[in-house]
């Protein structure tokens, strides 16, 4: 992997990460446009610089992170069902991975549902809350849906806490911090399970992609926070239809963008 296409790659992770729009279905698609998709680094590189990103939300919200035990049990309580899930489910992961169709299809039904969301939704009081543990477990059982390649884990768990009485600004803050142990576990055992075969250039190539993944998702968390508090979801509804809509006509077309 070139230097370029590891910052390109990097600026990716850091803009999608948290916002509702699938962070891994865009790593697929412009890790394809690259044409670096059918390298086995390519896989490791995409997940490990998640870790990046999750420093910027400990970085960011610091303070909930010492406020309690009780909000360690509870990011564990949401991060459960996923964990679970994503063990028995691993192998047919792998297979949705590889298929930019899955990811294509995925953006444009979320998208819909991004589109009406806010409206289905009475919209909450603009005050801070914590999710109980019960708020907590169900909002997990959502993220269990970012399982399939282009869902997005964010919009998963964002429209998650929407389900539980949460205002926008409350639901994304929660996706973000529980996003920590879910990002941390998935990069932790990719690394585990890849480590005799990356070479020390891939390390060097890690470390440049994580510090780029964690200043850029400082700016898109502060960006995306103040934009859905006052305009909702739908633009990134509008956005996922696009880019989703985009993907299925080059594939009809006879584009070969799955990865290999």
């Amino acid at each position: 992997m070139a230097l370029w296409q590891t910052i390109i790659l990097a600026i990716v992770e850091g803009l999608t990460e948290f916002l509702p729009i699938s962070s891994t279905g865009h790593m697929i698609i412009v890790s394809s446009l690259l044409g670096i998709s059918q390298f086995e680094f390519t896989g490791v590189f995409i997940t490990s610089i998640q870790f990046g990103a999750i420093l910027s939300v400990v970085f960011l919200y610091w303070r909930r992170f010492i406020q309690s035990f009780d909000f360690y049990l509870k990011l564990f309580v949401g991060f459960l069902p996923f964990g679970i899930m994503g063990f028995l489910l691993k192998d047919v992961i792998d297979v949705l991975l590889k298929d930019v169709t899955v990811v294509a299809v995925s953006l444009v039904i979320g998208g819909f549902i991004l589109l009406f969301i806010d409206k289905y939704f009475d919209r909450a009081p603009d005050t801070d809350q914590q999710p109980t543990f019960k708020q907590a477990f169900f909002i997990g059982l959502f993220q269990c849906f970012a399982l399939i390649p282009g869902v997005s884990r964010a919009a998963a768990t964002m429209v998650g806490g929407l389900t539980q009485g949460f205002n926008r600004k409350s639901s994304a803050e929660f996706s973000f911090l529980l996003a920590v142990p879910t990002m941390f576990v998935i990069t932790a055992y990719q690394m585990l399970k890849s480590y005799e075969t990356i070479k020390p250039e891939d390390l060097k190539m890690l470390a440049i992609g994580n510090v780029i993944a964690f200043f850029v998702a400082i700016a898109a968390i502060k960006f995306f926070v103040n934009f859905l508090t006052r305009y909702g979801f739908r633009a990134f509804g509008i956005y996922r239809i696009i880019v989703g809509v985009g993907i299925l006509v080059l594939l009809a077309m006879g584009y070969d963008v799955n990865l290999v």
